[in-house]
């Protein structure tokens, strides 16, 4: 699996359990650190842990556009899924 998809899958992860955590304890929305701040932090783990990989290890960094589109999937499903159980958050 390249690096690409597994980081895709991972976001999905994470914005699949932030949702579930926001649909549970809508609360959790005022935290001082918010929700989609959450996946940016995720993001930022990831990046850190293939850096910590090294640069030479098969599947490389990062390029941008992933980055960017993972940071759309982990938002989305976070968004998606409160959304769908009927749940008032606020994720800003």
């Amino acid at each position: 699996m390249s690096l690409d998809r597994t980081f895709y899958f991972f976001m999905a992860v994470v914005g699949i359990l932030s949702g579930f955590v926001l649909t549970r304890s809508p609360e959790a929305g005022n935290l001082p650190v918010k929700p989609v701040f959450w996946i940016l932090i995720a993001v930022a783990a990831f990046d850190l842990v293939s850096y910590l990989r090294g640069r030479t290890a098969t599947g490389g960094m990062l390029t941008f556009n992933a980055r960017l589109l993972g940071l759309a999937i982990g938002v989305i499903w976070m968004m998606l899924i409160p959304y769908l159980a009927g749940t008032q958050v606020r994720f800003l």
